[in-house]
């Protein structure tokens, strides 16, 4: 389970950290670290480091030309139960990038994008982004929202988005990094 709260306030998340007792249920919130840490239940710990809240005016006139594919590897793009999909892979077959979008009336929500260290700057973020948000102006979208860490958020400057707020998540149960 996941807890998002667009305005996150103390008696709201002692609510909902005192009553989800289950391992696993996470929480997200509009508000740095220092503010949500000390408002969490006992059993409860800050996760997954800083992140952002972000946006992007999506293209008005879309267009699915993209740049051209670096050498060496191929792009897959496909839709399904109204979320798009972007795969880079290798010659090989290897998996070197991906990322996804969903179209929620004329806002699209950027989610999963990621690239494989070992092929990291070579344009293959840009290229995923620029599918994923083409896709999302065709379908009717004109404005993208993601959750971002401080590396993704390099890329997505440079991409057009911009932060609007902090974004801190915090999650029941044992601390992974200690097990």
């Amino acid at each position: 389970m996941r807890h998002v709260l667009h305005s996150a306030d103390e008696a709201a998340v002692h609510k909902i950290t005192r009553h989800a007792t289950a391992p696993g249920v996470w929480l997200k919130a509009f508000v740095p670290p220092e503010t949500l840490e000390p408002w969490l239940a006992p059993g409860w710990h800050l996760a997954g480091g800083p992140g952002y809240l972000m946006c992007a005016s999506l293209p008005v006139a879309p267009t699915r030309a993209l740049g051209p594919v670096p050498a060496g590897y191929r792009l897959n793009t496909w839709t399904r139960d109204g979320v798009t999909r972007a795969l880079v892979r290798t010659a090989d077959g290897d998996f070197a990038a991906r990322g996804q979008i969903a179209v929620t009336g004329h806002t699209a929500v950027v989610d999963q994008v990621e690239t494989d260290p070992a092929h990291q700057r070579r344009g293959l973020g840009h290229l995923v982004m620029h599918g994923l948000t083409a896709a999302a102006a065709e379908q009717g979208a004109t404005a993208g929202v993601l959750g971002a860490t401080p590396e993704g958020r390099a890329l997505y400057e440079t991409t057009g988005w911009r932060v609007l707020a902090p974004l801190t998540s915090a999650l029941r149960g044992p601390d992974p990094a200690d097990t």
